[in-house]
């Protein structure tokens, strides 16, 4: 088993221009990054004062094309698994919004990219709005965007069970409800460290080949130990030991299912049946547990493993990317949960 990846990650901020990534690959501690998490400046919502910002285009369109052109032109600093996550909020202009979410995906999909996912970011609060015309903006855009398929590339890195595992009260659907920060570091514009958290646990890697570059896939199956919150779980769990079930009952349980077909099919022998002791041993489980024994066919999902590469070298954990970095959010959420992560801005903050 290849080593676990080093205790302390590697965090750095840097001075740079997020559009000319290519001036600063010499200083960059690796060659591709594993994920880039990243909130640039929206159209006409900010003016940082510096001549190479981004958002004071004239228009819309001038800044979705520079835009698209600076996340188009990161592809070469993304490992084969990585992929892009970028918030992007609309602007409101003459009493409509330009819909700069909108023409951003599609101009990356007209260059090639795909939208793995389109996340909401639902805020509970916001600022008051002072127009009787306006509603109060609680919503942002999330996009998951990965590069121009290769030949060769594997498909994009996502641990759904580590947000899960880490963020039990995170939702797992397309719509996060997460608060804005409270703007402590000084930043105009914060982005939210929660936000950048659940992100990093769903994308970037725990575990990443130090020869090969290759991101290590998590291994879940079924938990033998179920949810003491509920009641029938801790009855079925009595049950269990009270009728003195193994280990291979538990696993003919979740083999056979509860119409004795479903997960059972690998284990099957024949024309569609399955083996005569998975049947038997499922049968006296459910003999002895009752209704109960769908706790078991239902069980929480554990980490049981990682399906590494063939080259049984050392790992590092994942390096992440932040090349609008502001308030060093994204650089600080990796430094909590283990991972290594360099970000650009033109005037970093300091660390």
């Amino acid at each position: 088993m290849p080593n676990a990846p080093e205790a302390t990650p590697k965090i750095k901020a840097v001075s740079g221009n997020a559009c000319k990534l290519a001036a600063l690959k010499r200083t960059f501690p690796v060659k591709t990054f594993d994920v880039i998490v990243t909130s640039p400046p929206y159209w006409q919502r900010r003016d940082y004062k510096h001549a190479d910002q981004l958002g004071q285009e004239k228009t819309p369109a001038d800044f979705v094309e520079v835009l698209a052109n600076t996340v188009d032109s990161w592809s070469e600093f993304l490992a084969p698994h990585g992929s892009v996550f970028i918030n992007l909020a609309d602007t409101h202009n003459d009493g409509v919004l330009v819909g700069t979410p909108i023409l951003f995906e599609l101009a990356m999909r007209q260059r090639g990219w795909q939208v793995a996912h389109r996340l909401v970011w639902s805020k509970p609060s916001s600022v008051p709005t002072p127009s009787p015309r306006r509603l109060a903006s609680r919503h942002e855009t999330v996009l998951q965007l990965v590069p121009p398929k290769k030949k060769g590339n594997p498909d994009y890195y996502f641990d759904r069970f580590a947000l899960q595992e880490k963020k039990p009260l995170a939702e797992i659907g397309d719509v996060w409800h997460v608060s804005p920060s409270s703007g402590t570091t000084g930043h105009i514009a914060p982005f939210p460290a929660e936000l950048a958290q659940r992100i990093l646990l769903l994308a970037c890697p725990e575990r990443v080949c130090t020869k090969c570059g290759q991101a290590h896939l998590r291994i879940v199956g079924p938990s033998a130990t179920l949810d003491s919150n509920r009641k029938q779980a801790v009855r079925a769990m009595e049950l269990f030991e009270e009728h003195n079930l193994t280990e291979d009952h538990l696993a003919a349980i979740r083999a056979v299912g509860i119409s004795d077909a479903g997960m059972g099919k690998k284990l099957q022998k024949g024309a569609g049946r399955n083996s005569a002791r998975v049947q038997a041993l499922a049968d006296e489980a459910k003999e002895a547990l009752g209704g109960y024994f769908r706790e078991f066919t239902f069980a929480p999902k554990e980490h049981v493993g990682w399906q590494a590469c063939a080259c049984e070298a050392p790992t590092r954990a994942g390096w992440a990317l932040d090349p609008f970095a502001g308030s060093n959010t994204t650089l600080l959420a990796a430094q909590e949960l283990g991972f290594n992560a360099i970000g650009v801005d033109l005037k970093p903050h300091k660390l």
